[in-house]
């Protein structure tokens, strides 16, 4: 999939060659600090893909078997790129898989007898609980849609996981808050906490397709969740625009298969 990353680049590139450009003229959009943000979008997006297809297999399953599911799910990629979704609960400090599937390039499920390491799963898990439980006690008391969860495990061997907004049942997408820990490798101790909410839950039913704008003003630059959440609903509207303080940003479709994102900056005078 082709991605141009930005409109006001190939703007400033003009400029240097008729030689106009000044520095008061280049962007001050922090276009390196949003293509990272993107690429785990990008990885969230198809974690999310495999989650979905791989759940919609777990229901199909012996009820009896069903009984025996936690919330300690989650899925990873192996060396080889294959993913993996594994299922089961976490008791006794240890984890015991009940269902495994992978999926491959071509989104094809497999349920497989594969065995996968103890430790690998008990420190997931312990990670997926430690981050919920901190989620939890940010949110306290405030009224919170149902969140998704996801979870990776960095060349350090700590993990990152995100927990983000779900699709609703009701067809509501959600946005507002975005909960993001660094865990220790051993998945008890947070490292880094790197959350933004706003106070509250904001969304859009999906019915009808439409224009819709998501107000991050009191921020300078677009947030992970706010660009995931362009990147996972760009089919469900018709124009996502991320509106901040600096900028506002929206993806646009140029081909089946092909997307443009376009970054316009604020005049000062229009900054908020």
């Amino acid at each position: 999939m082709k991605i141009i990353k930005t409109l006001f680049l190939i703007l400033t590139l003009a400029f240097a060659a008729f030689g106009q450009k000044d520095k008061n003229d280049e962007p001050k959009f922090d276009m390196a600090g949003f293509d990272e943000k993107f690429k785990i979008a990008e990885w969230l997006v198809q974690y999310d893909l495999v989650a979905w297809k791989t759940t919609d297999e777990v229901l199909k399953q012996d009820p009896k078997e069903l009984e025996k599911l936690g919330s300690e799910w989650f899925c990873f990629q192996d060396k080889n790129g294959l993913w993996h979704a594994v299922y089961g609960k976490f008791a006794d400090e240890k984890y015991e898989m009940v269902f495994h599937f992978t999926m491959d390039k071509d989104s094809k499920i497999t349920r497989t007898t594969e065995k996968v390491d103890a430790g690998f799963l008990n420190s997931h898990s312990k990670a997926l609980i430690k981050a919920n439980q901190q989620m939890q006690t940010a949110l306290k008391d405030v009224p919170a849609p149902r969140f998704n969860q996801y979870i990776k495990q960095n060349a350090d061997k700590t993990f990152t996981v995100w927990l983000l907004p779900a699709f609703q049942t009701n067809r509501m997408a959600v946005y507002g808050g975005e909960f993001i820990y660094t865990i220790d490798r051993t998945g008890s101790k947070i490292l880094k906490d790197e959350s933004y909410f706003q106070g509250d839950f904001r969304g859009f039913k999906t019915d009808p397709p439409r224009e819709i704008w998501l107000n991050y003003s009191e921020l300078e630059k677009p947030t992970l969740g706010a660009i995931f959440f362009v990147w996972y609903y760009k089919s469900y509207f018709t124009k996502i625009f991320i509106e901040t303080a600096k900028s506002t940003s929206t993806v646009i479709q140029t081909e089946p298969q092909n997307y443009i994102w376009v970054h316009v900056e604020k005049e000062e005078d229009e900054s908020k």
